[in-house]
């Protein structure tokens, strides 16, 4: 009875400690997370929340529900081949399209970074009154020797802090508004398109579905060692991978959430439309006081330097990928990556006028990009000779077709308006 009680016990402490399992992997996800919800996306959550209030929540859900899908099918690539997907796409695709979209994508990094040492600027410029240009270079600078420096884990335990800290600071000013929370909730899950919003939408769309962040998450999902050869193994990572997925999306819609709830609860209740996110702070002062606006400020620099840290990574990644590397912050193509991603962002801040403006141009840029990456990642899960018994189902292939689809159609809807 009692050795019997005892492999009882053994058994429960084992289960305990496989579900604990989790926790070991997450991490890859929440790098993603902190992708969409970089200042592009706060430029376009409080344009979205101060002009139409919480009209615009169901392209929150919808954009993330792709991201689910889209996010999870690129980490099957990374796991099953141990490749990402820009070097999948040089070894696996003709180079009349690889080239193409590859270079389209890194393109589309420089705009992703612009985006975020834009938002880090902002934020020292609300917090320290440092002149613009100014604060883009301290931020830029700041990036590029931490991802010169630092190791791979470093950077993921400090992107976990950050995106706690952008969580807590809007958890707290929640708390100090009046959120209307049923039509909030019937926002989340009914579409609607009031007149002059489809900026604002493919803005959401291209700040939450980005294109860098699926070679991005491609990347490092292998820096857990997920790229074992066993059946079981690629099994096992592949469904804690699903776990860490789910979990970091759902944190990141959250947050994307607040942001338009936030707005809607503030700015729209009082005709405020919020054209600059210096704006979005001294509004919010006399409205919620002086530490609703400091916390604002500190979650925005948390954010413009841990998602410029992501967009670098994935610039390295992209550009060694064409050359058929992995990223790695001491091979010379990664370097070139990265420093391209910041030096040309960082150049192009210093020729625009309007930099709120330029934060939700920067995100419609990405979207349109987003097709031709999605096009060529589902391709390449598709295909036998790249996944072998772990490509795409025909109901797979149906969905994330359609996914880039839809992103087709918006884009084309954009251009007509």
């Amino acid at each position: 009875m009692y050795n019997l009680l005892r492999e009882l016990k053994n058994k429960q402490h084992k289960r305990y400690l496989g579900g604990l399992d989790f926790f070991k992997y997450i991490g890859p996800g929440l790098l993603v997370t902190v992708g969409f919800i970089d200042p592009g996306n706060w430029a376009s959550n409080f344009a979205a929340g101060s002009e139409f209030g919480y009209a615009l929540l169901w392209v929150v859900t919808l954009s993330t529900v792709m991201l689910i899908i889209l996010q999870h099918n690129v980490a099957h690539l990374g796991i099953v081949t141990g490749l990402c997907l820009s070097e999948a796409a040089t070894r696996y695709a003709p180079k009349w399209i690889s080239r193409p979209v590859l270079a389209t994508a890194v393109m589309a990094s420089v705009s992703t970074s612009l985006a975020e040492i834009l938002g880090g600027a902002i934020a020292l410029e609300m917090l320290f009154g440092i002149p613009m240009r100014a604060g883009a270079v301290l931020t830029a600078v700041s990036v590029l020797i931490l991802l010169l420096t630092n190791t791979y884990k470093r950077i993921e335990r400090s992107i976990i802090a950050f995106v706690s800290v952008i969580g807590l600071s809007f958890l707290y000013e929640l708390f100090l508004v009046d959120v209307e929370w049923g039509m909030a909730a019937r926002s989340w899950v009914v579409p609607s398109l009031p007149e002059g919003s489809l900026l604002v939408v493919m803005s959401i769309l291209g700040a939450v579905v980005m294109p860098h962040n699926l070679f991005l998450h491609s990347e490092v999902v292998q820096s857990h060692e997920y790229n074992k050869k066993s059946p079981s193994s690629i099994k096992k990572l592949l469904k804690y991978e699903f776990y860490d997925t789910l979990f970091s999306m759902f944190v990141g819609w959250a947050i994307n959430s607040a942001m338009i709830l936030l707005a809607a609860a503030t700015f729209f209740k009082k005709g405020l439309p919020v054209e600059e996110l210096q704006q979005a702070k001294s509004l919010l002062e006399p409205l919620l006081g002086n530490n609703a606006a400091v916390i604002f400020a500190l979650a925005l620099l948390m954010a413009g330097v841990s998602s410029t840290i992501t967009s670098g990574m994935a610039a390295g990644s992209i550009f060694a990928g064409i050359f058929g590397e992995p990223y790695h912050i001491k091979d010379v193509h990664s370097r070139v990556g990265v420093v391209l991603s910041l030096g040309l962002a960082l150049l192009a801040i210093f020729f625009i006028d309007n930099p709120f403006k330029g934060l939700l141009v920067s995100q419609m840029v990405l979207s349109i990009q987003l097709p031709f990456t999605v096009f060529l990642q589902v391709s390449l899960t598709s295909s036998r000779k790249v996944m072998g018994q772990y490509a795409n189902s025909k109901w797979s292939k149906f969905i994330l077709f359609a996914i880039a689809g839809i992103v087709s159609v918006l884009n084309v809807m954009l251009l007509f308006s």
